[in-house]
């Protein structure tokens, strides 16, 4: 069957196959660009803090400020991506993030060359707002494009493409980079130069290929000034307690993951003895499986109900998984071929579970239909700050002198938090259920 087949809904419109996966046609290009622009992005996430102690001979803790000081400016961005959306639209500010991304990357590189440890923390904090002015935007976009009962579907594949690139494929192209270059820390800067063409293709197959004129013009409502636009997600979040808990689930969703990049490098590679390239391979294995069902757990939301799946599949079965992925490596043989695929298969169970999150991208928008820009504001201000979560974690736990182990469990309890909160996002869903328009909370 065409691509391009048409069938016909219950309202009687057309839809491309496209359409039916929950795809809106004319982002398609967007997808692909942001996955390729976050493989980019992603290139570093899994070997930065080793290299950077390398290169600029600062201890572990001094390299752990650059990535707290990093992990701010993502949060501002992230905010940031949803308001400056709706006062300028997604396209200009997915242009800004790019902008923003490689030039401080030039200079984060060249900082790294010259051993200056001041420059290279402030360019490296500035650049953390350039993929999530790029990335959410994006996503800004989708929600006011898509049609509501695929909403969840749309949120899917839009992190069908974020993890796409952050980490997975970022993972695996580091693994066969850094070799090429010569392998170590020359190897290792390599791979980062050769991301900034990654980031430039992204943008380039985003740019020319989405012409959807909604993304072009101003989301908010002609009559709020630029003030009253910018500053409308805080103002949802101290007035209206469900967009509040919104955002502190979303907030939790990503940051054990966040968290575990920082604690399982060095179980994996050295404690556990499997090595770098093999914990490479672990993330885009994990992360890979995370895609597969991105999509899957977004139509999932669509007919069971969001709030239902992110309840059950994404907080009960995340922290379940994460304390497989936690603990199954810690009880094999350490070295072992066969303890190794164990310990990698329990990493897979927590990032398909991981994913049963995604319906929050549908619910932030739908507890403020009035103000979806700001909601949306809100939700990627919580998904880029779960990075800064993540770190902030790990360092106030082990700077009290607790273990990796407290740090996994600190994060269970997080989502035993989010547990109680997401019971309060009831919102109106419209879904199919055998063609038919249904409502459930």
């Amino acid at each position: 069957m065409s691509s391009t087949s048409p069938t016909t809904t219950s309202g009687g419109l057309e839809e491309s196959r496209l359409q039916r996966l929950g795809i809106p046609p004319v982002l398609r290009w967007g997808f692909l660009g942001v996955l390729v622009f976050m493989t980019g992005n992603g290139v570093e996430s899994n070997f930065l803090t080793p290299h950077l102690v390398e290169v600029l001979g600062r201890p572990e803790a001094a390299i752990a400020t650059i990535i707290t000081y990093y992990s701010l400016c993502v949060l501002v961005g992230s905010y940031l991506s949803g308001a400056l959306s709706d006062l300028f639209g997604p396209r200009r500010v997915m242009a800004a993030g790019f902008g923003v991304w490689v030039v401080f990357e030039v200079l984060f590189l060249l900082a790294l060359q010259a051993g200056s440890f001041p420059l290279a923390a402030a360019a490296y904090a500035v650049r953390g707002f350039g993929f999530p002015l790029f990335a959410f935007a994006f996503l800004v976009w989708v929600n006011i494009t898509t049609p509501p009962e695929r909403n969840g579907a749309a949120v899917g594949w839009f992190y069908v493409a974020f993890t796409g690139g952050l980490p997975t494929l970022g993972s695996l192209f580091a693994v066969g980079a850094i070799p090429v270059f010569g392998g170590g820390t020359q190897g290792e800067t390599g791979a980062m130069v050769a991301s900034i063409a990654l980031v430039v293709v992204g943008f380039l197959i985003a740019w020319s290929g989405v012409r959807d004129e909604r993304g072009r013009r101003r989301i908010a409502p002609a009559g709020e000034s630029a003030g009253q636009v910018l500053t409308s997600g805080l103002r949802l979040t101290f007035t209206r307690p469900k967009i509040a808990a919104g955002f502190l689930v979303r907030l939790i969703n990503t940051a054990p993951e966040f968290g575990m990049f920082i604690v399982l490098p060095a179980v994996i590679a050295t404690e556990r003895g499997w090595g770098q390239s093999r914990w490479l391979v672990m993330t885009v294995c994990v992360y890979a499986t995370n895609i597969l069902v991105n999509a899957m757990f977004g139509a999932v939301g669509d007919r069971i109900g969001w709030q239902r799946t992110v309840k059950w599949f994404g907080i009960v079965g995340s922290a379940c998984g994460l304390l497989l992925w936690w603990y199954v490596p810690q009880l094999v043989p350490a070295g072992s071929d066969w303890g190794y695929v164990v310990s990698v298969l329990a990493g897979c169970l927590f990032g398909m579970l991981l994913a049963g999150f995604v319906p929050m991208g549908a619910i932030m928008p739908a507890l403020a239909p009035d103000h979806q820009g700001a909601a949306m504001a809100m939700y990627t201000t919580a998904a880029g700050g779960a990075t800064f979560l993540g770190s902030a974690v790990v360092s106030i736990v082990l700077g009290v002198g607790g273990s990796n182990e407290a740090v996994v469990w600190t994060f269970v309890g997080l989502y035993a938090v989010a547990f109680v909160l997401v019971s309060f996002l009831h919102v109106p869903q419209k879904h199919r259920a055998h063609g038919r328009p249904a409502t459930v909370s």
